[in-house]
């Protein structure tokens, strides 16, 4: 593509990007390019937005060809560093319009008969929220999509084509054009494009880096893929440099040099062995999170559910997502388990506590922890993760279905500034580490006592059945 800035020329060449090329030709309201690092993303959608701009009809008044977009990243820090860099580069403001710092805008006017306004907005800034849901725009490019929460896409597909209005010839081509590296399996983006694929969305995919078809090779420097990948985790090569949908780990894994999926996860969902306990840990308060697990005779620790739920009461949790499992599933086991001991502080609304909920559905054998540790915790969890109770078979084995706890071992759940974040993965993994002080605690009993297993028995509750 070639456009005329009175005595400057712009050229953008689709002959090394294929890809962006379909893209480009696609007439679909939502488009969304993945692809690798390098692979041109960000430059294909900002000539993507000055090559529809030059296709808007002129105003009836006159004659301009008049279109404004919307650019959204997720934080300011990403929009200044990254996309806007991007557009400076392409277009200069000293040479192709103004760009009012204030306002985070830039009008490009250097175009003959076209004028352009470029809106950047940042999801950490809330008056930049505030303002993109009532921005009248005729599109949006969304940079990094994976990075911006659905309900954003969402808002903004309510403010497109509103630019330029009927009265001044209408909107000619309106669209949301998104770009991203490829997303986790679990992120939104994923579900919209690979499973819920709704008809006025194309979805774009580049070939990896590596790959014979890679694209953009002749704008990187020599080697750019095969460099890149020296010294990276498979799940960064994976998701950066092949372009593939995977689980990227931005800090350091807890579990990094102590869990493999392959080892420890079990090929098919694991059902409970009825002649044995179940042992659960709990996590409390609005991420209220439960594990449900047992201890084979071979010492085996098996990991069979796992409950979470964010901004929710313990009570709640319980009715709604743990008890009914607990009757379908574990009906006549008996539970035992720890929980968080910082759930023994009493509710200021009605004088309970997390465990008294806890027995109000039966469970009875769930008392606080005897250490809240972090450390103590991990370690307890890694006992398991690092030994073996028999020949190729792992002292810990995973369900499959605990889908949180897994995604959390494969990097969800890591660490910063030498803790572990809080996320959604360090709930399920703080309750996980519950069962394993549980196990260790009784293991110990045994032991000291001479025992190979507990006398105690506990009642079922007969209101659940379990």
């Amino acid at each position: 593509m070639a456009e005329a800035a009175r005595k400057k020329v712009v050229t953008y060449d689709y002959t090394h990007v294929p890809t962006i090329r379909r893209f480009a030709h696609c007439k679909a309201r939502h488009r969304v390019l993945i692809g690798p690092f390098g692979s041109g993303k960000s430059v294909g959608c900002l000539m993507e937005i000055i090559r529809l701009a030059h296709e808007q009809a002129p105003s009836p008044s006159d004659g301009i060809r008049r279109t404004r977009w919307a650019i959204i990243r997720n934080t300011y820090r990403q929009l200044e560093d990254t996309t806007m860099k991007t557009v400076f580069d392409w277009f200069p403001p000293e040479q192709y319009g103004v760009h009012r710092v204030a306002d985070h805008d830039y009008i490009v006017t250097e175009f003959p008969g076209v004028r352009i306004e470029l809106c950047f907005r940042a999801l950490d800034r809330p008056d930049h929220v505030k303002n993109l849901l009532s921005l009248e725009i005729t599109g949006a490019w969304i940079n990094e999509a994976r990075e911006v929460p659905r309900a954003i896409w969402e808002g903004v597909d309510g403010r497109i084509g509103r630019y330029p209005s009927r009265r001044n010839g209408g909107c000619t081509r309106l669209c949301i054009i998104m770009d991203t590296n490829p997303p986790d399996e679990d992120n939104w983006l994923y579900k919209l494009v690979e499973k819920e694929k709704p008809h006025n969305l194309e979805r774009f995919r580049q070939p990896g880096g590596r790959s014979p078809q890679a694209e953009n090779i002749p704008n990187l420097p020599e080697r750019y893929y095969e460099d890149l990948a020296i010294g990276k985790t498979p799940e960064y090569i994976r998701v950066y440099i092949d372009g593939e949908y995977g689980f990227t780990l931005e800090g350091t894994p807890v579990y990094q040099s102590s869990f493999s999926d392959d080892f420890h996860v079990a090929k098919r969902i694991i059902e409970p062995i009825r002649t044995l306990n179940v042992i659960a840990g709990f996590d409390f308060y609005r991420h209220p999170a439960c594990i449900l697990s047992q201890l084979t005779y071979r010492g085996q620790w098996r990991v069979l559910d796992e409950f979470y739920e964010a901004n929710m009461g313990v009570e709640r949790f319980m009715k709604q997502r743990v008890e009914p499992v607990l009757i379908q599933k574990y009906r006549g086991m008996g539970v035992f388990g720890f929980g968080d001991p910082t759930g023994r502080v009493k509710d200021s609304t009605d004088e309970r506590n997390a465990y008294d909920v806890l027995k109000k559905f039966g469970l009875r054998a769930i008392k606080p922890a005897w250490t809240n540790a972090v450390m103590t915790r991990i370690g307890a969890v890694e006992s398991f993760l690092l030994r073996m109770v028999g020949p190729g078979e792992p002292a810990f084995l995973l369900s499959p279905n605990c889908i949180m706890l897994r995604k959390g071992f494969n990097g969800g759940y890591q660490y910063k500034d030498g803790v572990p974040r809080k996320n959604d993965y360090s709930n399920p993994h703080d309750g996980l580490q519950y069962a394993a002080l549980f196990i260790q605690r009784r293991q110990g009993q045994k032991e000291q006592a001479g025992q190979r297993r507990p006398r105690t028995q506990h009642q079922p509750a007969s209101r659940a059945g379990y």
